[in-house]
């Protein structure tokens, strides 16, 4: 198994709304095949090619009693793939 490195990382509470919003915004940049991930000091851009793994999960966990439920989408590539691919940091 080959080993993680997380680039960009970011939680943030945030209403229905403004959820929406993000990943409005978020297809029109995948859709231009690059992406940009900015929190204070902190930014990475990413290369998209053409051909991309699109993952979707849904999950349920019980947290001290409670039901918590996540919902994941997560988009995957290989380095290389369909042109030449990349990640700057800002």
């Amino acid at each position: 198994m080959g080993r993680e490195t997380v680039l960009f990382r970011s939680e943030e509470h945030k209403t229905r709304p403004e959820v929406v919003g993000f990943l409005r915004g978020l297809a029109d940049r995948v859709e231009k095949g690059e992406v940009t991930f900015q929190q204070g000091d902190d930014s990475v851009t990413v290369n998209l090619p053409h051909n991309l793994v699109l993952e979707l999960k849904v999950e349920t966990e019980d947290k001290k009693g409670r039901e918590k439920r996540t919902l994941e989408v997560e988009i995957e590539w290989y380095e290389g793939d369909n042109g030449d691919t990349g990640v700057t940091f800002g």
